[in-house]
């Protein structure tokens, strides 16, 4: 059994950086790099393993000992390996290998740098219980030790008090839907008796509808926060100020892929809930739109980037809520290789241009990182699902699945569609504006040069990835080898659809990303002096430009709402009045009082022996009349 040893690798690693390597920056990051990359291989042999397994044996469930045992409750430390949780640990600890080794060139000069990469093996770590735990409360486990993970390597520069807000915030936010998730664990054990995977899911035609729609509602409430839907997105953006391959680790392979993949483990219990899913698929819709909308007029490279992160998560949640798992699955899987290759071609930028991220100040890099514009165009005509990169075919898939659905697919369908147009825009608009219209100021970019083999090693892998990856998902019946392989896991879909149909469902969608390239080519690329006069001079688009760049005022909003309202009871309530003026004025009060009691008393020890004589012989001679009086009683 080689699951244990896929999560003891990394942890191991931890463990030999943070007590004995920590002060040998070679040593600690090759440790790192070991670590995972041997989680890896033992994770490419498990699938090997499964995959020679008929396909209805595909699900290894094993326990290993007694965790938690409290009255009815029970629970193991289990873990189990199918071909969801096979997907999960190829794209965690392979992309991941990709980001450890990348950080080696990209942290060099940093003095945390043995901190860094211990952070990042525990991250890895994090992500392996959770994905691979056989019940709801070891996934919650990991689920947990992602956040702190996430807590601690968002805010790594701590020293800054953006970064050091930006690590809080996202702490704080994600503890808002895990509440949610805890409430749905809780609703799952009083409505099954267990939360192991095979017993709850077995057990589904017993309960209750409306019980599995609240536990399903409870659970995709962590889900909301943990992958940044709306309402609780608004940490993924400000999670930019970690260091670049944490913002890759984070947005690509790891922490908001957790709340996808645990209602695709759900699926048992979220197909069997119309609500449910109706729920997920407009959650996902609109969050794929409202932040699409946002990344249009940001001036940050990462910050488009994670905005966009945010909108392809949402496309993620579409294809779950319409009953397209497979869909939403390979999306995550093809997000986690163009999206890292994208993160890190803009970390390769920054190393360039010595940390700026402001594409306003840059312009015609393609000559001085030509390695690096090839990256990320490879990486923007996959996010923008151009044919034959990896996201046109998983994005296809998700479309197809919205428009299939019943009633309000059509609906939804056109949201998508208009969805992809923007991020074929914005994508676009960073290429233009970065690497092909040229700079402003001549001497802006004269300094810019590569970045080095190891840096560049990891994006050439992911390009390839980002170029190859969708073949495996071709929509042709006898070829969609990744909707075979998850067949085992998800329940099978009845909707079928005519070739023809597809053939133009997939031309509307190519047509609409070459639209968004084309119009972000003659605004970004031929004429970028109208872009901007109509971003400051026309009064109509510089109001919704203004609206878009300010994030639509939802963190003004919040902070108006929820944040004052909660800092002012905080503070001038529970702290200044209960805290200060009643608790603190009874124990302080109280504490005069026993001391003005004492320094009565204290004038009885005088020190005198004559006094403390007399006052003993006084003392007896009481006792003896008192016992006197009590006899003749």
């Amino acid at each position: 059994m080689l699951l244990p040893w896929i999560i003891v690798s990394p942890a191991v690693g931890v463990l030999l950086i943070a007590f004995l390597t920590h002060r040998n920056r070679t040593l600690s990051s090759t440790i790192a790099c070991a670590a995972v990359g041997i989680s890896f291989f033992l994770s490419v042999l498990s699938v090997i393993s499964l995959i020679s397994l008929p396909p209805d044996s595909r699900i290894v469930d094993a326990d290993f000992f007694t965790w938690i045992q409290a009255g009815e409750f029970w629970t193991s430390f289990g873990l189990r390996l199918d071909p969801l949780s096979s997907v999960m640990i190829l794209v965690v600890t392979g992309v991941g290998f990709l980001i450890h080794i990348y950080s080696i060139g990209y942290m060099h000069e940093d003095p945390l740098y043995s901190r860094f990469f211990a952070c990042l093996n525990l991250f890895i770590f994090s992500m392996l219980i959770l994905v691979l735990a056989n019940n709801y409360v070891l996934l919650f486990v990991g689920w947990e030790l992602v956040v702190f993970c996430s807590y601690l390597l968002i805010g790594f520069w701590f020293e800054k008090k953006s970064a050091a807000d930006a690590g809080k915030k996202a702490f704080i936010v994600n503890r808002i839907g895990d509440l949610g998730f805890l409430i749905g664990i809780f609703t799952i054990f009083y409505a099954f008796h267990s939360v192991h995977f095979r017993e709850v899911f077995a057990r589904t035609g017993t309960v209750p509808q409306w019980l599995i729609t609240a536990a399903c509602l409870w659970l995709f409430c962590g889900a909301v926060g943990k992958s940044a839907q709306v309402p609780l997105y608004v940490w993924l953006p400000d999670a930019m100020e970690g260091p670049t391959p944490v913002s890759a680790l984070i947005h690509a392979a790891t922490m908001v892929t957790a709340g996808v993949y645990m209602v695709a483990r759900s699926s048992p219990l979220f197909s069997l809930s119309p609500t449910a899913m109706l729920t997920v698929a407009v959650v996902g819709t609109f969050t794929a739109f409202f932040a699409a909308t946002m990344a249009l007029v940001q001036y940050d490279i990462k910050r488009v980037l994670a905005y966009s992160t945010i909108s392809q998560l949402g496309y993620m949640f579409l294809a779950l809520g319409v009953g397209a798992f497979g869909a939403g699955i390979f999306h995550l899987m093809t997000h986690a290789f163009f999206k890292a290759l994208l993160f890190l071609c803009a970390g390769s930028v920054m190393h360039a241009m010595h940390g700026e991220i402001d594409f306003r100040k840059m312009g015609g890099l393609k000559k001085a990182l030509p390695k690096t514009y090839l990256y990320f165009l490879i990486g923007g005509l996959a996010i923008s699902g151009i044919i034959p990169f990896a996201g046109f075919f998983s994005k296809d898939a998700i479309l197809l699945g919205a428009f299939l659905h019943e009633p309000y697919g059509k609906i939804l369908y056109g949201v998508g569609l208009f969805t992809a147009f923007m991020t074929a825009y914005y994508t676009f608009r960073v290429i233009y504006r970065t690497f092909l219209k040229p700079p402003d100021d001549p001497h802006t970019t004269e300094h810019a040069h590569e970045s080095p083999p190891v840096m560049l090693l990891p994006l050439s892998i992911l390009a390839v990835l980002s170029v190859i990856g969708g073949f495996v998902g071709i929509p042709i019946p006898g070829y969609n080898v990744f909707e075979q392989f998850l067949e085992p896991v998800f329940p099978k879909s009845v909707v079928e659809v005519s070739h023809n149909t597809e053939i133009v469902l997939i031309f509307v969608a190519l047509t609409s990303a070459v639209l968004g390239i084309l119009l972000a080519r003659q605004m970004h690329y031929k004429h970028p002096e109208n872009a901007d006069r109509l971003a400051s001079q026309n009064p109509f688009f510089a109001g919704i430009h203004n609206l878009l760049f300010h994030k639509w005022y939802v963190d003004e909003i919040y902070d108006r709402v929820f944040v004052r309202p909660i800092y002012f009871i905080s503070d001038k309530i529970l702290y200044r009045i209960v805290d200060v003026q009643l608790i603190d004025a009874l124990v302080n009060d109280t504490g005069e009082l026993l001391r003005g009691i004492g320094n009565r008393f204290r004038r009885l020890q005088t020190g005198d022996t004559r006094s403390y004589a007399a006052a003993i012989l006084l003392g007896a001679l009481g006792l003896v009349a008192y016992f006197v009086w009590m006899v003749r009683r």
